[in-house]
């Protein structure tokens, strides 16, 4: 029986071989990315519509733009979730399924948690340089949710 001698350089390529095989196998994955049809929108004034359109509804509507990033395993896992989640929060291409107490809390949270910078996440600005709000954009958004 002869003895078998792994050098660091066959471990290492070896490792590489496992991970890129393990990149493409996730490929395969299934994700959802859809776009469910807008049932009713939010109403609100063109320039903080023009706001939401460009900061929110990637994550906040049914319109939503799926980057090229989010066709790769895993980060489609990872924005797909956010999507899902940010839907479920407020959707704001379902406006409509809301009653009106469910509407103003979303309207009021929506001002909140942009007016204390927690909204757009700090994470998708860098990838989305649109969203990013100028004081201005900011403060029409939490005038308008204060109505």
């Amino acid at each position: 029986m002869g003895s078998m001698r792994w050098s660091k350089r066959k471990i290492c390529k070896s490792i590489l071989g496992l991970l890129a095989v393990g990149l493409v196998g996730i490929q395969f994955i299934p994700v959802v990315r859809s776009n469910p049809p807008i049932t009713g929108e939010i109403e609100a004034p063109e320039v903080v519509m023009t706001i939401l359109h460009r900061a929110c509804y990637d994550c906040h509507s049914n319109e939503t733009v799926w980057p090229w990033y989010s066709y790769v395993a895993p980060v489609s896992w990872l924005v797909e979730s956010d999507v899902k989640d940010g839907r479920e929060h407020m959707n704001f291409s379902m406006w409509d399924e809301y009653t009106d107490k469910q509407r103003n809390v979303r309207q009021y949270k929506c001002g909140k948690l942009v007016g204390e910078g927690e909204m757009p996440l700090w994470f998708y600005v860098p990838l989305h340089s649109e969203a990013k709000l100028s004081q201005a954009d900011i403060d029409l958004i939490v005038s308008w949710s204060e109505e």
